[in-house]
């Protein structure tokens, strides 16, 4: 890695909780400074403005969250384990998600829905990635005789939703037993698709 490369993926690592912490709006260039020890100059002569650190940020967010999650669903073979494996992610993990400030995707799409085209454009794109992932999860489930017949689009956007919902209610009202209740119940919605 070069020396600006270097210096972009510090700036990146260092601002990355910041910026799910804080928001866009919320983050000023003196958050920045103050957590990377690099001036503003440093900063901007890096990377374009806010902005392209604010999407690089989330970038980073997302793929060190995602990197766990298939890490648990790869080691699995089976769709029923592969799901279980995804919301067992979600039980055992949720501390350090609510400490770097819940969730990167709600966040952020919260953040930039009305007022950053950018950011919002990438926030859909993951959501996009998710669901084609559990979909697929599911597709191959029912292809394989594993799975009944069921909606897969329906259920990987339900799926998604509650675990979404219930990370900003467990996290927001300081209540994690929201989400692992919901996790628990989406856990016995998944074992009812074994085939017989």
């Amino acid at each position: 890695m070069i020396r600006s490369e270097k210096t972009r993926q510090l700036i990146i690592e260092k601002t990355a909780s910041i910026f799910n912490k804080k928001g866009y709006t919320g983050t000023y260039l003196s958050d920045l400074t103050k957590a990377t020890g690099l001036t503003k100059g440093s900063i901007y002569g890096n990377f374009k403005d806010k902005n392209e650190v604010a999407l690089e940020a989330f970038r980073y967010n997302y793929k060190f969250q995602t990197r766990q999650i298939l890490d648990k669903i790869e080691k699995e073979n089976k769709a029923i384990d592969k799901l279980i494996a995804f919301l067992n992610h979600y039980k055992t993990s949720f501390k350090p998600i609510f400490k770097n400030g819940g969730c990167a995707i709600l966040n952020t799409a919260v953040d930039s829905d009305d007022g950053n085209d950018l950011l919002n454009k990438e926030v859909v794109k993951t959501i996009h990635n998710w669901h084609h992932k559990v979909t697929s999860i599911l597709e191959d489930g029912v292809n394989s005789k594993e799975l009944k017949e069921i909606d897969v689009n329906q259920f990987s956007y339900r799926m998604i939703s509650m675990i979404e919902g219930s990370i900003l209610l467990a996290k927001t009202l300081n209540k994690p037993e929201i989400l692992l209740n919901n996790i628990a119940y989406l856990e016995t919605e998944i074992l009812q698709l074994k085939q017989e």
